[in-house]
């Protein structure tokens, strides 16, 4: 039989995060996070603290398109390894105040594919080792180079596995099983209900969410999508945006906090709806969410009848294998050579009908003319 797994705290924190140029900018950031760590940590003595979630990037920053974007030289240039040395700091927190501390959008370079960078999340365990790692499957074209294992997925699979346990991995704990899905990961259902299919219960969501793309109301897609995850896959859901960002190219707002942490009915618990550096924590009740599985009614997962569904994922939307070694993604607008293929296919199905005065077939030209145009006046980075 399972022991009982008591109630504990988790903590999101919501730094400012300095885009680093430099090693020591990384450890600069590491420097003002363990100083957050123990506040939380001392703060939250009488219900201790078992679980630290830090947001996307939060090691190196990322950087957008315009004057300051970067090139895959320039980000390779700060890519890390994990385990390493930058890591190693967050483990002697860990190992201290015997915490799990997870955290994402780390710039990692991949020993078996060193011509590129992957946007990675991992957890910490209380003994200072890495117990996850998880590669982000959603990237946009519009932010970041990391490449998805979906943009190599023949070559990542034969190194690191090709099932659904390995692409989404879920690791069991004294304090619940816990899961990875980065920022965009979560506008969409599928990563969180392959992190439930896995036997997820707590997914630590780190995020590098922009004001530009709805954060803050009147939109807020940002909230409603996430409590979507957490009432969808009756899992905790902690996620961790930037409160301040420090980078010529970027207004300090630029991802303005509203970090928050959900319950597994879809309930906020806590948000820091404000862009600034902030810690929140709550209670994390895990023998009251395996209770909740168990009542039939309004039970999100026993009444999913998947036959009805296959088709919807029989053709390729978004094509596989863009990326392979040889040929890692350099600028944004390589990436969105993929969005085309996507475009085409959902305009040649008819799932997307054209506006007035296009036809199917123009769709993916008028993408390739925007990003031209773009290219053309110093708005987005050429090769």
């Amino acid at each position: 039989m399972r022991e009982k797994v008591e109630k504990y705290t988790a903590l999101v924190v919501q730094p400012e995060v300095t885009v680093a140029r430099t090693r020591d900018d990384i450890y600069k950031n590491l420097d003002r996070y363990c100083h957050l760590i123990d506040f939380g940590v001392g703060y939250f003595y009488e219900l201790p603290v078992r679980l630290i979630v830090f947001p996307e990037y939060f090691l190196q920053g990322v950087t957008t398109p315009g004057k300051g974007e970067d090139s895959l030289k320039e980000f390779m240039k700060k890519a890390i390894t994990i385990p390493g040395p930058e890591t190693d700091v967050l483990a002697e927190k860990a190992k201290e105040y015997g915490v799990f501390i997870a955290g994402g959008g780390v710039v990692e370079l991949v020993p078996e594919f060193p011509d590129r960078w992957f946007n990675t999340a991992f957890i910490i365990g209380p003994t200072g080792e890495v117990i996850l790692k998880y590669h982000k499957w959603h990237i946009p074209a519009t932010i970041g180079l990391g490449t998805s294992p979906h943009d190599m997925m023949e070559d990542y699979s034969r190194v690191f596995g090709d099932d659904i346990k390995t692409r989404f991995p879920v690791v069991d704990t004294e304090i619940g099983k816990l899961g990875c899905m980065t920022c965009h990961d979560g506008a969409t259902p599928e990563v969180s209900r392959a992190l439930a299919f896995n036997g997820c219960e707590v997914i630590c969501h780190p995020v590098a969410l922009q004001e530009v793309e709805g954060v803050s109301r009147p939109w807020d897609f940002w909230t409603f999508t996430r409590r979507t995850r957490a009432h969808d896959n009756m899992c905790y859901l902690l996620g961790s945006n930037w409160g301040v960002v420090h980078y010529d190219y970027y207004p300090r707002a630029f991802c303005p906090g509203h970090s928050l942490i959900i319950d597994y009915t879809g309930m906020i618990l806590r948000q820091a709806s404000y862009p600034a550096e902030q810690i929140i924590g709550a209670t994390i009740d895990i023998e009251a969410l395996r209770e909740h599985r168990t009542i039939a009614n309004h039970n999100m997962w026993i009444d999913v009848r998947t036959e009805g569904f296959r088709e919807m994922y029989e053709q390729t939307i978004y094509p596989p294998n863009l990326f392979p070694p040889g040929k890692p993604p350099r600028t944004l607008a390589d990436k969105v050579e993929g969005a085309k293929v996507a475009m085409a296919g959902l305009y040649e199905r008819g799932q997307f009908t054209p506006p007035y005065g296009y036809e199917p077939e123009d769709m993916p030209g008028l993408l390739e003319k925007r990003v031209k145009y773009a290219q053309e006046t110093g708005r987005l980075r050429k090769g």
